[in-house]
């Protein structure tokens, strides 16, 4: 019974890691052609981690937070409304939220 089950066994392992190295390059790809833009988010829907007290994806306690990103299409970012970025839109970088003049 071994004997059978070997050969299948490491046909199935072997599929497995194909499928998941092909995908990788495909992932990198993707994620190149996006940016973290701070201060555009809604409540609960950022991408990762929102400063303290936050762990993870979905974690944002305010709309428009400005410590929480969310991945956007490359060069889109800073023509997206953020209610409490100084300029009015979203940051490449965490930014001071204030209110804006």
């Amino acid at each position: 019974m071994t004997r059978t089950h070997t050969p299948l066994s490491t046909l199935a392992l072997t599929i497995a890691l194909g499928t998941a190295f092909a995908t990788l390059p495909a992932a990198a790809a993707e994620a190149s052609a996006k940016e973290k833009c701070y201060g555009v988010a809604l409540k609960g829907k950022n991408d990762c981690a929102a400063g303290p007290g936050t762990s993870c994806a979905g974690t944002s306690k305010t709309d428009h937070q400005s410590d929480a990103w969310k991945f956007v299409p490359k060069g889109t970012c800073e023509k997206l409304a953020s209610k409490t970025s100084p300029s009015g839109f979203g940051q490449l970088a965490e930014f001071k939220a204030g209110k804006k003049s």
